[in-house]
């Protein structure tokens, strides 16, 4: 699971990152982790400010588990 956090993180989920997800803008504020249900990052709303913890979608996970990112 840790190989595949850091894949996430490399794809760009990594902290102090702006994303779109869900159809909203966060800040991520902290590398992506393991939870109970998958992969999930802390994260900060641009739009009411309010900190949680946001799952990642299970498409984003799928895709790093199925094409790994190649070394340079």
């Amino acid at each position: 699971m840790t190989e595949i956090c850091n894949q996430i993180k490399q794809r760009g989920y990594a902290e102090s990152q702006v994303v779109r997800i869900y159809g909203e803008e966060f800040e991520i504020l902290s590398d992506p982790f393991p939870n109970e249900i998958g992969i999930a990052v802390r994260v900060r709303s641009r739009r009411t400010s309010q900190v949680r913890a946001l799952q990642l979608p299970v498409t984003l996970v799928h895709r790093v588990i199925e094409t790994p990112l190649r070394a340079a």
